[in-house]
């Protein structure tokens, strides 16, 4: 899958949580995300300046730009996981263990294995 397949295809489930999500889905939009990120900060500095609307020292608080960004990918980016869990043939609730600190770490470690070879029982393989 290519990137800019990868993301049509998260783009055209953005609340669909049935399926699967093969690995070069899930670090193709991992890349976008990080690029559209990048690129927002980068306008947000443009239009506002160093300091954006709120500062509290050096420290950013508010960027507009990317914060209504991170509003819109934030259900395509948890959605894409959860179908990445479901190609591991594991549930989407495995997705909390993130909220630990090496929860992060074990989770990036199983997402960069590839999904279950045939049918699971979240689907066929997508690949």
């Amino acid at each position: 899958m290519g990137f800019t397949q990868a993301i049509s295809s998260v783009l055209g489930q953005y609340v669909s949580i049935t399926g699967r999500a093969p690995r070069s889905e899930y670090w193709w939009w991992v890349l976008f995300t990080v690029l559209l990120n990048a690129v927002a900060s980068i306008v947000d500095t443009a239009l506002f300046g160093p300091y954006t609307l709120l500062a509290y020292g050096d420290a950013h608080i508010f960027t507009p730009i990317q914060s209504l960004l991170g509003l819109f990918l934030l259900m395509p980016s948890i959605t894409v996981a959860i179908r990445r869990f479901h190609d591991l043939d594991r549930t989407g609730w495995w997705l909390l263990l993130t909220f630990t600190g090496i929860g992060a770490i074990i989770v990036t470690v199983w997402f960069m294995f590839r999904g279950t070879e045939g049918t699971n029982s979240y689907g066929r393989d997508p690949l």
